[in-house]
């Protein structure tokens, strides 16, 4: 009996001993690639947090000051800086939402048993494999009011041409959302196809058999399957195009008369334009608090549709 109770003992400090080198080897196998997040992500938001705070400013031979809240209270009265947040949420939505029912549209059709399905699969993500400055440029050509593309189709069939549609105040937000929409479609439709596949198509011969038409069988059995790969796309989405800079600051700089002023350039320009680093600071840190708000209601949504399922 002792004996029994002297080796479980033993055993219980054995499987210690074993879980802290177990814990002890994983830590040491993260380090390396938890050491580049610390220096260049948390380090950097937290030296931008507390910079935020300060009256900090570019050329200044005066040391920086704590001013607390000063930058936000500012802020908060800031009519161009919340002018630019609306205009962020215009250019979010008005791309993130065309974007996936194209996205979902193409996705379909890619999925389909079709000729030379691999070309167009690859020919898809073309976009996609492009740099989003190389994106600008090119469609910056595009958009030209003198030798466009566009304005020299129109120009043929008849309809006019000449516009200067990324200096025109009422053309520019438009012309730029559709770039967005076709630079950010590519990674939305390899998610949704990734997820058509994965649906069994047993059940689609299974509707099918049962009389159930195209769109019943999408409703009622594709899109049940892709909905959670469409809800976490479509909200990384919205995220990613609200902080959208290279893009919209190749195309048009955040012009004609801050039309196309973003938040992000809005605050790029207060940083690196008017030397405004502690007030740009304020500005990003109101972004951040923003996206976690929505990351936040994503994640209780995604924890609740876990639940009811």
């Amino acid at each position: 009996m002792i004996s029994a109770t002297a080796t479980a003992r033993s055993g219980r400090k054995a499987a210690r001993s074993t879980g802290r080198a177990v814990d002890h080897g994983a830590w040491f196998l993260v380090l390396p690639a938890l050491i580049p997040i610390l220096v260049l992500s948390v380090g950097p938001l937290l030296y931008g947090i507390s910079l935020a705070f300060t009256d900090a400013q570019a050329g200044r031979t005066e040391p920086t000051e704590w001013i607390g809240t000063l930058n936000f209270q500012d802020l908060l009265h800031d009519t161009l800086f919340w002018e630019s947040f609306r205009i962020g949420l215009l250019w979010a939505v008005g791309v993130t939402v065309p974007q996936f029912l194209l996205a979902l549209g193409l996705a379909l059709l890619l999925d389909q048993r079709l000729r030379l399905r691999w070309l167009a699969r690859a020919l898809a993500i073309v976009p996609w494999a492009m740099p989003e400055v190389v994106v600008g440029i090119m469609w910056r050509l595009v958009y030209n009011p003198d030798a466009g593309i566009l304005n020299e189709t129109l120009r043929d069939l008849g309809l006019g041409g000449g516009h200067d549609w990324l200096t025109g105040l009422a053309t520019a937000l438009p012309a730029v959302i559709v770039v967005g929409i076709w630079a950010g479609m590519p990674q939305t439709t390899v998610a949704l196809l990734a997820g058509l596949q994965n649906t069994p198509h047993e059940l689609h011969e299974a509707a099918a058999l049962d009389g159930a038409g195209a769109w019943r069988r999408f409703r009622t059995v594709t899109w049940p399957a892709i909905r959670p790969v469409a809800l976490a796309v479509t909200a990384l989405n919205f995220i990613w195009n609200f902080n959208a800079f290279a893009l919209v600051y190749v195309l048009t700089s955040g012009g004609p008369g801050g039309r196309t002023r973003l938040p992000m350039l809005f605050a790029y320009e207060q940083a690196f334009r008017y030397g405004q680093f502690g007030y740009a600071a304020a500005m990003g840190c109101v972004m951040v608090a923003l996206i976690s708000v929505m990351l936040a209601f994503y994640l209780v949504g995604r924890l609740k549709g876990g639940e009811d399922a």
